[in-house]
């Protein structure tokens, strides 16, 4: 096990992740693990190729997290920690989280930000990126969740990830496939509606994006009414809750959604998070409005961010005790204060322009 980590260890430092796994895992965590009958080989036969833990329970370095939020702080979970592999093998992170996938509805992961093989892997694992976490010594981690969803049929899952959220990877920056998987967990974790209801209009909400901004809301109706697939799941009456839900999301509509359905979607669809906000609209002023200089894209990042959150901003929340609420509040105090404000710009600008 040691040679595995020793051989992943340099595979980091190859791809200039020059941080992680200093000095370790440790004989002693390891040890750690087998004592504890969290630790798990990936055999090919009778040889071990792979390593990992999978550990349930409180992860104590996920009490806080920092420019972000878990999005499901309440159910049980399980951390997938300490994955290496053997000189010559792949595959082993997913067959790693295939296991623990098959064991535990609700997992979470953490990595280095310059790990990107990890994180790219994550994200097709379905993972959705929820903040920065902090190791024992201080230093940073990406952290990530994911849920089975069991109350969903596997074929309509199987579906939305075959036939749906790849059509996500043609829109801008800030509406790809990881804008769209956070709004299905988001939806899924505030609504008490029927889940496989919530699951596909989350999932379809902003497919109308294909067809361009300003109406995509309708076109995201249009497409839902006319996908035949649905009719596997769904009745016409839900198709047409759902296509509703669709429409009624937009965050400049004024006149509240028609359904429960749709307040849920719409407030999904809201993450409002501070630092989520202002990166979202750099993406999108980034992809839409390449002739800007900084001093351009800064301006128009004023005045959408004003005209849409601010205190008489025209996003409107929907569901009575919305867990958006305090979010609001505090992206609001961000946008009041410029010189906080501009820093994250800065920050998100240059992140972009290097892409």
């Amino acid at each position: 096990m040691m040679a595995m980590y020793a051989h992943s260890r340099s595979l980091m430092r190859a791809d200039g992740n020059t941080v992680q796994w200093e000095g370790y895992p440790t004989r002693d965590n390891l040890l750690g693990d087998i004592g504890r009958e969290v630790s798990y080989l990936v055999l090919d036969g009778a040889t071990a190729v792979g390593t990992f833990a999978l550990v349930p329970g409180i992860e104590p370095t996920y009490g806080f997290i920092d420019h972000g939020r878990w999005i499901d702080a309440a159910s049980p979970y399980a951390t997938v920690h300490r994955m290496a592999k053997a000189p010559g093998r792949a595959g082993i992170a997913e067959a790693a989280f295939a296991f623990a996938k098959q064991r535990h509805a609700h997992l979470r992961v953490d990595t280095h930000a310059t790990n990107r093989p990890m994180r790219h892997l994550m994200e097709r694992e379905g993972f959705v990126y929820c903040g920065i976490i902090y190791m024992p010594d201080g230093s940073p981690r990406m952290a990530y969740e994911w849920w089975r969803w069991d109350e969903v049929p596997a074929t309509l899952k199987q579906y939305v990830d075959d036939e749906v959220l790849p059509q996500y990877d043609r829109f801008d920056a800030a509406h790809r496939r990881d804008h769209a998987r956070r709004v299905m967990a988001r939806a899924m974790t505030m609504a008490s509606l029927q889940p496989k209801l919530t699951y596909a209009a989350a999932a379809m909400h902003d497919l109308g994006l294909a067809e361009g901004r300003e109406e995509h809301h309708l076109a995201s109706g249009r497409i839902i009414r006319e996908c035949r697939a649905l009719r596997r799941w769904f009745g016409e009456e839900e198709v047409e809750l759902i296509a509703q839900a669709a429409e009624d999301h937009r965050a400049s509509a004024t006149a509240p959604p028609r359904s429960m359905l749709g307040c849920v979607v719409a407030e999904a669809d809201r993450d409002v998070e501070p630092e989520t906000i202002v990166r979202r609209t750099v993406e999108y002023g980034m992809s839409h409005y390449p002739e800007l200089d900084r001093e351009g894209h800064w301006r128009r990042t004023l005045e959408h961010l004003h005209e849409k959150y601010a205190e008489g901003g025209y996003i409107k929340l929907w569901l009575p005790d919305s867990p958006n609420a305090a979010p609001l509040a505090e992206l609001r105090a961000l946008i009041a204060d410029e010189q906080r404000l501009r820093p994250l710009f800065d920050q998100y600008l240059t992140l972009n322009t290097k892409h």
